[in-house]
């Protein structure tokens, strides 16, 4: 059997993963049933995929956080002490995350293989070029855009799917939370 790969990405209606400015990383429009059912999807049985940026990024803002920041949520401490892969060929072992290992090599690659021997789902939260590189391959199976509802047209940083290639989009699952936010589930397939 192969694992199901979700590419779970937060995003602003005009496509960006992030701002800057004063922006938050959830542009500050997060409220108690967003974060529960984020606790909710880490909470259950799978394997993180990071690419080496995101694996950092991570690592960085984790290790400069309090315990109080939102980047300490509880569904972030609970995706931290989830199984993980980094994809790298920078990196090396051991790395600062309770249970990471390193897979050096193509993402492409790594992911096949992990997709073959995985008994749980795989799920990767940001790491957007790689997952730009795995949608191209026919790698990921569900794309779960949680996307907020602001427009950073002039702050907007990380365009989640610049330069990627084209994609139909089957809706497999919706909802709305704390009344603004859209969480979708879409099945991706390549364009022809």
């Amino acid at each position: 059997m192969t694992a199901t790969y979700t590419f779970d990405v937060f995003s602003s209606l005009d496509g960006f993963g992030a701002a800057s400015g004063n922006w938050t990383g959830y542009w500050g429009k997060q409220g108690p049933e967003l974060l529960d059912r984020r606790l909710a999807l880490y909470g259950e049985e799978q394997r993180m995929v990071f690419g080496a940026n995101t694996y950092r990024a991570f690592a960085r803002m984790l290790a400069s956080s309090t315990e109080e920041s939102e980047v300490r949520d509880p569904w972030v401490t609970q995706m931290r002490s989830l199984p993980a892969t980094v994809v790298s060929t920078t990196l090396e072992g051991p790395l600062d995350w309770p249970d990471a290992t390193v897979a050096s090599g193509d993402a492409v690659d790594v992911v096949a293989r992990l997709k073959k021997q995985s008994e749980v789902p795989l799920r990767s939260h940001g790491s957007l070029s790689m997952n730009r590189a795995l949608m191209a391959a026919g790698l990921v199976d569900r794309v779960q855009v949680t996307l907020f509802p602001v427009i950073t047209g002039q702050t907007g940083a990380d365009p989640i799917f610049r330069g990627a290639a084209d994609f139909d989009l089957e809706l497999i699952e919706s909802r709305t939370l704390d009344g603004h936010i859209q969480e979708l589930v879409y099945r991706p397939t390549l364009h022809t």
